[in-house]
């Protein structure tokens, strides 16, 4: 290790080289173990380095992170905003320096504060690391993204999800990060009881989540909803085009004309490209067809407020009734910040969708008969406190979303993923429809139960159960994590001056 932090580029080739593996962790890839590899890597190369070297590394393990895990973005500003090859890498690289800088933050607050002792480093790098991912979900409307708990989804440690959330299984999982390097190291100096320990937390933590994880926190009540997901897969590239509005009516209203009779169809995120004021007459028609049948359907479709102004909103007609209108808007896709400056350098940036406002943040929840619904459209359901909030004890969660923008990258992968850990904390069934994939159905302990592949259109079917209860996640939100991040750092803070012996100090 001396060997390699007296080689400053090694190292720093080092960090950029830990932050690209980190989404191999993640959907679609899902190889969890990468994960560990990846922050341990991280916890050893900044460890026992100066201030100024260590917040190098981690700015640089920021732009790898972010380098690969966004990487998707451009996709949407080449291929669908109109960019070139060099002023969408431009922009994509601008993006991601600057959520690096967070890692800045984290580093800052661990390599000043937090890494006075062994017992001390390791929880506060956990801690750090938390903290930097609880601010990216509000800090600046928030980018929750690329959190380390998505990528334990499938293992053991999602048992924690509904009681700690996303945040809880990252810090667990970074947690463990800490504790395999203290092992190893005790292993090499041959320090068996210190090892020993360390292996004991490792697996008390795995067993923890095994034992949470067949806990029903959450109980069936015997109802079930017959539900049908459409998935128009209409290209983006020519969608809003006038001559399209016909086209996309007819091929939802064929898509969906075996589904009526069933208690809710749902059609995805802007399914149909006219306002709603402009399409009364199509919107009556299926009302009525309805409640003939006994169906509810619910569908995204834009809107204008009393103002004129654009909103991203979805709708229940038939059997179901009310309106829902996006609330958490994306920056740069629905609005543009800075728009004096940007507005107009590329065609993404002059979209109608791209200038649309928020909704209301307390809203009737839309009602499938005299189910609950909690509603969600797209980047929404990446935030775990919103999805929470957004309707108490729901009957079923649906997300309406439509990722063509990001074509056949990894970007809807991670998006499906972060929707299977809102089913989880919130111990309900999600339904997800979406224009072109991933189209799903996930479980309260979110599994996938049926999908559609990517890139065609059809129609997903299933038999929903309605559940009753509510998990300590649903009830308190991430302040459980909070809590235990907060103690962990006191924890930290404290140690070296409750057992100044066993602290070790490091190179300022």
């Amino acid at each position: 290790m001396i060997q390699v932090l007296q080689r400053p580029w090694l190292a720093a080739l080092l960090a950029l080289l830990a932050g690209a593996l980190f989404p191999l962790a993640l959907s679609p890839f899902d190889d969890w173990p990468w994960a560990l590899v990846s922050i341990l890597l991280l916890y050893w190369l900044v460890r026992q380095v100066p201030l100024r070297q260590g917040l190098l590394l981690f700015y640089l393990y920021g732009v790898g992170l972010y380098g690969v895990g966004v990487s998707w973005v451009y996709v949407s500003i080449r291929d669908h905003g109109g960019a070139s090859v060099w002023l969408a890498g431009g922009l994509v690289l601008l993006f991601v320096l600057a959520l690096a800088l967070f890692l800045l933050l984290q580093g800052y607050l661990y390599l000043r504060f937090l890494r006075r002792s062994l017992s001390g480093s390791i929880l506060g790098f956990a801690a750090a690391w938390v903290l930097r991912e609880w601010l990216l979900t509000w800090l600046f409307t928030g980018f929750p993204w690329l959190f380390a708990g998505y990528g334990f989804m499938d293992t053991w440690l999602a048992g924690y999800g509904p009681v700690l959330g996303v945040l809880g299984i990252s810090y667990l999982a970074i947690l463990q990060a800490g504790l395999l390097a203290m092992g190893l190291a005790a292993l090499w100096r041959r320090r068996l009881p210190l090892a020993a320990g360390a292996g004991v937390l490792l697996a008390g933590i795995w067993l923890g989540g095994w034992l949470l994880g067949n806990t029903a926190f959450v109980q069936p009540t015997g109802e079930y909803l017959q539900v049908s997901a459409v998935q128009g897969n209409i290209d983006q590239a020519s969608k809003w085009r006038r001559a399209m509005v016909g086209p996309i009516l007819q091929t939802y209203t064929n898509l969906s004309a075996g589904e009526w009779g069933r208690d809710l169809i749902v059609w995805p995120e802007a399914a149909i490209t006219l306002f709603r004021s402009d399409a009364e007459s199509f919107l009556q028609q299926l009302a009525a067809r309805g409640k003939a049948s006994g169906t509810a359907l619910i569908m995204g479709i834009p809107d204008r407020d009393a103002e004129g102004h654009f909103l991203n909103s979805a709708i229940a007609l038939g059997q179901g009734e009310g309106t829902y209108v996006k609330r958490r808007l994306v920056p740069f896709g629905e609005y543009v910040p800075l728009e004096s400056v940007l507005r107009g350098l590329i065609q993404l940036f002059d979209l109608p969708m791209s200038r649309n406002v928020s909704g209301a943040a307390t809203q009737a929840p839309l009602l499938v008969g005299e189910h609950r619904i909690s509603m969600s459209i797209c980047y929404e359901v990446v935030y775990p406190e919103l999805v929470r909030k957004t309707v108490e004890q729901p009957d079923l969660l649906v997300t309406i979303s439509n990722d063509t923008w990001f074509g056949a990258s990894i970007g809807p992968w991670q998006h499906l993923q972060m929707a299977r850990m809102r089913a989880l904390e919130n111990g309900r069934y999600m339904l997800r429809a979406t224009n072109n994939g991933v189209t799903a159905v996930i479980n309260e302990q979110g599994h996938i139960v049926a999908s559609l592949p990517q890139f065609e259109q059809a129609v997903l079917r299933a038999q929903v159960p309605i559940l009753a209860g509510m998990t300590p996640f649903a009830r308190y939100g991430q302040l459980a994590v909070l809590l235990l991040v907060l103690g962990a750092t006191a924890a930290g803070l404290l140690w070296p001056l409750i057992l100044p012996n066993v602290s070790r100090p490091v190179i300022r």
